[in-house]
């Protein structure tokens, strides 16, 4: 095989590596940060999803959202009860995964006084506390939105 050939395959499989090695430790970032951590170390508009559209996250996620209790509020299927449903298609801030991690994160007033405002209705309007406690990772986060989400997928 001639030398340069050989370079360019040393330099391809080089660069591979690397990025491979970057996006599991981004990965291992986001089971090791807290959801709180996330939220004060991105723009708005930075953070996005891993888990969109992955099966197996949909289904932790919806184990997460029973235990972090969010159910007391959301119902267990998302439908509502004292809090909005999460199953129509009213989003009151927005549907994006931004907005999603940081008003579960921060709850309703902290994201209202982070310069976030309500651009939809809903019969219950009362205040969505935070979850910065209660949810213990940046990744668990994700699995539950990734379930909130797939409420609207079928």
């Amino acid at each position: 095989m001639p030398m340069h050939a050989a370079s360019v395959r040393a330099a391809a499989t080089a660069t591979l590596a690397l990025s491979m090695i970057i996006s599991g430790a981004a990965m291992q970032d986001a089971q090791a940060q807290s959801p709180l951590e996330a939220v004060e170390g991105a723009e708005k508009g930075e953070l996005k999803n891993p888990h969109s559209g992955d099966g197996a996250a949909v289904e932790e996620g919806h184990k997460l959202y029973m235990a972090a209790g969010c159910n007391g509020c959301h119902g267990g299927t998302g439908g509502g009860g004292m809090g909005p449903p999460l199953s129509n298609q009213v989003w009151i801030y927005g549907d994006d995964d931004d907005t999603l991690f940081r008003l579960i994160t921060l709850g309703s007033d902290d994201l209202q006084a982070a310069g976030y405002s309500r651009i939809g209705t809903e019969n219950v309007v009362g205040p969505m506390p935070h979850a910065k406690d209660i949810v213990k990772s940046a990744d668990d986060m994700w699995k539950i939105i990734t379930w909130i989400k797939s409420l609207h997928e079928g």
